[in-house]
């Protein structure tokens, strides 16, 4: 049934979809009796897919990466499909609109997107404020609720040189209400960003990130996400200062800049120009990344990762390879709804 309405809904702007499909899923949550249906339909509770990851406790291995609720809007429903967890934003301080549209496509021969968003979001107080929202909400299931990430960047107007100050900014104001933090210094679409991942330039960050942390009563999970185009000589830079800073945690990956082996067509490709690349032609290159650094650092540093999963297949290739929890984006786009209950119940089979 889903394969048939997507097929219908490809025929349109993927932003325009993606606005239209959530705010049918919003309006569906907010009526008490549709959203306890849905969560049935959608949901799959099983003792062997909980996970105990970063000092904290997932009912589920199967989250939702960044980029998706980059706001925080969408938590109430997000859960309801059955997600152990979400990653928002990522979060600048100060809201941007992002690049211009269009800046989302979709390669449906590939099983894959395009985009180059660029950050676009309502910035770190109007994330900040949905998410207390939600948390005033949920007060009454905390044994159980969803963990929340936090994914954090810089503004596009902010010099590389003083990019340590937005990622402060964003960790201190979010700290409160999210459950761990993401250090996005991988996007494509942000000029300049991806220098960020140079050993100097990260020590700086998470100096930074890492003293505030410490003063606070309770620390918070300090997790970098890496792009899926570093040398192997830039990815043991990052297994070296993960170990020499006590790095939390990796994400791995994030879409990537290149265009090898793809079945649509290179006018095509071309015609659509910059920004990264997500989907199924990502799967096997984000499970070697993932399964270098797992065996790289001995397996000591928890790793969740992204890139093309669609099944529990590939979910279950990942977590062999040495992940400790898994996120899917364009797989969610591709498979709908179901995706998480498909995924839970392929990995308790």
């Amino acid at each position: 049934m889903y394969y048939l309405l997507r097929d219908v809904l490809f025929r349109f702007p993927p932003e325009q979809v993606h606005g239209f499909s959530m705010r049918i899923l919003h309006t569906a949550c907010s009526l008490p009796p549709l959203k306890k249906m849905i969560k049935k339909s959608f949901t799959i509770d099983h003792p062997s897919l909980e996970k105990e990851v970063l000092g904290l406790k997932f009912k589920n291995p199967v989250g939702l990466g960044a980029g998706f609720d980059k706001n925080a809007l969408y938590l109430n429903e997000l859960e309801a499909l059955g997600f152990g967890f979400v990653e928002i934003g990522t979060v600048t301080p100060k809201a941007q609109p992002g690049n211009e549209q269009p800046r989302l496509f979709r390669l449906p021969q590939d099983k894959a997107l395009i985009n180059r968003m660029g950050f676009n979001n309502e910035g770190v107080e109007f994330a900040r404020k949905q998410l207390d929202r939600w948390h005033q909400k949920d007060k009454s299931n905390l044994s159980s609720r969803m963990i929340i990430g936090g994914n954090i960047g810089k503004n596009k107007i902010t010099p590389n040189e003083d990019a340590w100050k937005d990622y402060v900014t964003c960790f201190d104001s979010l700290f409160e209400v999210v459950d761990y933090f993401v250090v996005n210094v991988s996007s494509p679409n942000t000029p300049g960003l991806r220098e960020l991942q140079e050993k100097g330039s990260l020590r700086k960050i998470f100096s930074e990130l890492r003293n505030l942390n410490q003063g606070k009563p309770h620390p918070k999970p300090l997790l970098l996400k890496i792009a899926p185009d570093l040398t192997q000589e830039q990815l043991d830079d990052i297994i070296e200062l993960s170990m020499e800073i006590k790095l939390d945690g990796l994400v791995a990956t994030n879409t990537t800049i290149g265009r090898n082996g793809l079945i649509t067509s290179v006018d095509r490709v071309e015609s659509i120009g910059n920004g990264g690349l997500s989907g199924k032609p990502l799967t096997t290159k984000s499970t070697e990344i993932v399964r270098y650094l797992s065996h790289q650092t001995n397996h000591s540093i928890p790793i969740i990762a992204s890139g093309g999963i669609f099944t529990g297949v590939d979910a279950r290739e990942k977590l062999e390879s040495g992940a400790s929890l898994v996120q899917v984006w364009t797989g969610f786009i591709y498979e709908g709804p179901a995706i998480v209950k498909n995924i839970c119940r392929q990995l308790i089979s």
